[in-house]
């Protein structure tokens, strides 16, 4: 187990961010059948709240939401140091030109009939991918051992 954390290493744990609870019902269902522990938040204030609450390894959010939409959301987790990946799902990728170079996600998945497999295949993917540590980090990491080295 990490420290300071009640989960194993081998099970990841993904927030689902959807105002549609028959989509997080789906998505849920399929992710933990992989194993992976999976929480829901209905808004991205509550996705907010939920990661200053407890750990998590990716999120996946729906990009029409409202008060805040999906942008928005990926915006603030950034502005806030989340370093871990973020699938962002949306039904308007091509039309809007969502991409990840102008949205801030890892991923933009465009939801069809191949999402299930789509969302599969790439949560494994960017799950077992290093993450760089946030600025913030590294600027601690640096402090420390520039004190240390006095």
């Amino acid at each position: 187990m990490r420290s300071g954390d009640s989960r194993p290493f081998d099970r990841a744990a993904i927030l689902l961010v959807d105002d549609n609870r028959d989509g997080v019902l789906a998505r849920r269902t399929v992710l933990e059948e992989l194993g992976y522990q999976v929480f829901a938040a209905s808004s991205g204030n509550d996705a907010l709240h939920t990661i200053e609450e407890r750990p998590c390894d990716l999120v996946i959010t729906d990009y029409k939401m409202s008060p805040m939409n999906g942008l928005e959301l990926i915006a603030k987790l950034r502005e806030r140091n989340f370093r871990n990946p973020i699938i962002l799902l949306t039904g308007f990728a091509d039309s809007l030109g969502l991409k990840p170079d102008n949205t801030g996600a890892d991923l933009v998945l465009q939801k069809n009939a191949n999402e299930v497999a789509s969302l599969v295949r790439h949560t494994k993917r960017l799950l077992n991918v290093p993450r760089k540590p946030a600025r913030s980090q590294l600027f601690r990491a640096m402090k420390r051992s520039k004190t240390a080295g006095a």
